[in-house]
């Protein structure tokens, strides 16, 4: 497992350093540069376009502009932002956790609802719950994050008036009028409408793929073998099938949460929400390269660390794979 795991992050670092060049060859591709948008805000500094470009250092070629970055990335200098010169990982540091909270909070909802019924449509294979649980799968993929988030807004917020409709907390939040149990749940209020839409989705699909699994499984040799040695029907599924069947699930566990965090973007546009992916959204806007930069790398990052986890929890899930 150790020889395994040190191979896996060797093979990372070049992944990972292709993907910053990637990334960074793709912003720079995009028409305009920052110092246009800053000169069009004040027209006073549109002959001093030249100056700015040297300030941001966008007149050096773009091998030169990458390497820069590069030598300041490794020792975590992601630089300042364009727009308000604060250092990128300060930013970071101060949204990160509020996408992170957000995202496992998503990741729970998902598995704790989306497995269940997925074992309980393939038990039931084609009964009125299975049939039930498909159209609701393809209500769930086909359904647009934004105009779900839009609907949910529009009955639960506009017009009952139950939830929040936008932010992480009430304005009272950051006084000390509010005992530890209501900003609790002030913020459990504020994060309900952004958890159920960016989980919506993952319902679906992650139930269908459970569903998949299961049914592959049970249809298996030694899931017959089982029941003729008289065990019960839940000593069948539970302790024969589904230990077997989650070895897929894990793969998808791996790779959720850096999707869940890309998918955060549109959802933390619409409410609001002060995390990662509505940095990243604002930075696009307004090019702001070294943000986009920073963002981007702590993304691949966790989508990196994802597939080498889910590697890792294959051998706990399975104990037949080695990896030696």
């Amino acid at each position: 497992m150790r020889n395994f795991i040190i191979r896996r992050l060797l093979a990372i670092i070049p992944l990972y350093f292709g993907i910053t060049l990637i990334t960074f060859l793709i912003i720079h591709l995009a028409p305009g540069k920052p110092s246009d948008l800053e000169a069009q805000m004040r027209p006073g500094l549109a002959i001093a376009r030249e100056r700015l470009e040297k300030i941001y250092g966008l007149d050096k070629p773009l091998h030169l502009q990458y390497w820069n970055w590069l030598k300041r990335m490794v020792v975590f200098d992601f630089g300042h932002s364009f727009k308000d010169h604060q250092p990128v990982l300060d930013k970071i540091k101060a949204t990160l956790p509020n996408t992170i909270i957000l995202s496992i909070a998503s990741l729970l909802l998902i598995y704790l609802i989306a497995v269940p019924i997925g074992i309980l449509s393939a038990v039931k294979q084609y009964s009125i719950f299975d049939k039930a649980s498909t159209v609701f799968v393809f209500i769930g993929m086909a359904i647009p994050s934004f105009w779900l988030a839009l609907l949910l807004m529009m009955i639960f917020s506009v017009k009952l008036g139950w939830l929040p409709i936008s932010g992480m907390h009430s304005l009272l939040f950051e006084f000390q009028v509010m005992s530890f149990w209501e900003k609790a749940l002030d913020l459990i209020r504020h994060a309900i409408l952004p958890v159920v839409v960016l989980s919506f989705s993952g319902l679906a699909w992650l139930s269908r793929y459970t569903r998949s699994s299961m049914l592959e499984i049970i249809r298996q040799d030694y899931i017959t073998t089982a029941r003729a040695k008289g065990l019960s029907e839940r000593q069948v599924i539970f302790k024969h099938a589904l230990r077997n069947a989650l070895l897929p699930i894990v793969t998808i566990l791996g790779l959720s949460l850096p999707g869940l965090i890309s998918g955060s973007v549109i959802v933390e546009t619409i409410f609001a929400w002060p995390g990662m992916g509505r940095l990243a959204y604002q930075a696009v806007l307004a090019r702001d390269y070294p943000l986009i930069m920073g963002t981007s790398v702590f993304s691949v990052f966790l989508l990196l660390f994802g597939n080498l986890l889910a590697d890792i929890v294959y051998g706990i899930v399975d104990p037949r794979i080695k990896y030696e």
